[in-house]
């Protein structure tokens, strides 16, 4: 079964347009169990403050307790790891590691990312960086 790890900004844009590849690909982890979802603390907190800014809180109809149980709950039913290592493979913004690092000690063959910092990478030790719309067709090809 494919392992990925999805930046915050994927997790959001799944909540703010859930007919679009971020929603679609966290609809087939929570029907289909179509992927093992790797997260780590330092995911889940970008998450939460991503999920605080203005900017996005305007698009969301429910509570501020309501979200927190959201990503508390994913934390949960997510494979969960430390996220502690140091990388520094991301030199253009440094806090894009974290996913890095969650895809290494998670066994994660991808990091899902809108992230151009990131995605220039295209690959670090063996795990893809690709977008939600490159990653969308590879659940279909799993089922």
């Amino acid at each position: 079964m494919l392992r990925a790890v999805l930046d915050a900004n994927v997790l959001a844009s799944a909540l703010i347009r859930p007919q679009g590849p971020p929603g679609q690909i966290v609809t087939r982890f929570l029907e289909d169990h179509a992927f093992v979802l790797v997260v780590s603390a330092p995911i889940l907190e970008e998450l939460r403050r991503c999920l605080s800014y203005p900017r996005v809180r305007k698009y969301l109809t429910v509570t501020d307790e309501e979200l927190d149980l959201w990503v508390t709950a994913l934390g949960l039913i997510a494979d969960s790891v430390a996220g502690a290592a140091f990388l520094s493979a991301v030199v253009a913004d440094p806090d894009d590691n974290k996913y890095l690092v969650a895809a290494l000690e998670g066994r994660a063959d991808f990091v899902v990312s809108g992230d151009r910092h990131l995605l220039d990478l295209g690959e670090y030790e063996g795990v893809r960086i690709i977008t939600p719309r490159a990653f969308l067709p590879m659940l279909q090809q799993e089922n």
